[in-house]
């Protein structure tokens, strides 16, 4: 039977173990946790994933699930009551800049939330928002342990008073359109945006229904009251799929690996370039005749067939030795003085 003392010790010795823990979820959340396994598994990513005696996974994932429900109403109902008189757009588009993905992971970063994930160390694609996810499950542990009031406390005192200027968030525009431009144009995918309908509401005002649409496949779809509107709800909805759905990505660079593979292919017979053109003027020819023209050559007679005899042709005679030469010099020039 225990004493007092070791109940005491018993009661105590969870705590000394997680004492750290319990502070650092105190200083996040501005309470201290009643339930603290709630906050271990919302801490628990999927990479890191241990099983129960049954043999399911324990990871944050369903709190994930929980808190993002919990998130979006409580989020709404802050957003609402801060707004009033504001239109339904106006609202929507302001609680989903608070809740998105990029808010949450600073967030988590800001809280010091990101240093207590358990994971397997591994980075991969899907981790950059690691720490939005756990702040989903956080939230969604606080719901489980404290209730809906704990949750609306944590975002009202500790996230939008101390951390977010919700009048700066709410007026600032975001161009879901642009950024996904700038996605694809990085990727070098395809991208348009596919009128899927239009039609009227009841007062008479036109509204348009817009889907992106990324080397073929499908992406998501969008409705407002001018194609611009209709154009960056597809866009928003686009963006957060590709963040949400590994899968997506995958699809869009398998098309796109298809089309360049097609755009690709060799041709067989490659045309010869260098051949020579028939109607090409040869300048060095006209150079030739040209120098032709201004330089004439003498006209030669034309000749006759007796011309081409070889009778003038005569073997070349022996020659003459020096006595020889002067003997007929000497004989040449007696006849010229007899002749006189």
């Amino acid at each position: 039977m225990l004493n007092k003392s070791n109940l005491i010790d018993k009661i105590r010795l969870p705590f000394r173990k997680e004492k750290e823990l319990f502070s650092a979820i105190y200083d996040i959340t501005g309470f201290y946790p009643r339930r603290i396994d709630f906050y271990k598994l919302a801490l628990m990513h999927k990479s890191a994933t241990k099983r129960n005696e049954k043999g399911r996974p324990l990871n944050n994932e369903r709190l994930e699930f929980l808190g993002d429900a919990v998130l979006d109403a409580v989020v709404g109902d802050i957003v609402y009551r801060h707004f009033e008189g504001k239109r339904e757009g106006f609202l929507t588009n302001t609680r989903s800049k608070l809740v998105q993905r990029d808010t949450l992971n600073r967030l988590a970063q800001e809280m010091g939330l990101i240093n207590l994930i358990r994971s397997n160390g591994h980075s991969t694609s899907h981790n950059s928002y690691m720490g939005g996810n756990a702040f989903e499950a956080l939230v969604g542990a606080m719901y489980l342990d404290r209730g809906y009031d704990a949750c609306m406390m944590f975002m009202k005192k500790r996230i939008l008073k101390q951390l977010i200027n919700i009048d700066k968030v709410a007026y600032k525009e975001v161009n879901f359109k642009s950024k996904l431009l700038e996605w694809t144009q990085k990727n070098r995918v395809r991208m348009e945006f596919r009128q899927v309908m239009q039609s009227k509401d009841d007062t008479g005002s036109p509204i348009f229904e817009y889907m992106a649409v990324i080397e073929g496949i499908e992406g998501n779809k969008g409705k407002g009251y001018s194609k611009k509107e209709s154009q960056q709800l597809a866009s928003k909805e686009t963006l957060q799929r590709l963040r949400r759905e590994p899968q997506f990505i995958d699809a869009i660079f398998a098309a796109k690996t298809e089309r360049t593979k097609m755009e690709e292919e060799p041709v067989q017979v490659v045309p010869d370039f260098e051949q020579q053109q028939d109607f090409i003027i040869q300048h060095h020819e006209q150079e030739v005749v040209s120098m032709t023209e201004e330089q004439p050559q003498k006209e030669e007679p034309l000749l006759s067939d007796d011309e081409f005899s070889l009778e003038d042709i005569k073997a070349v005679p022996v020659e003459k030795t020096r006595e020889e030469i002067i003997a007929e010099a000497e004989a040449a020039a007696f006849a010229e003085i007899e002749n006189q």
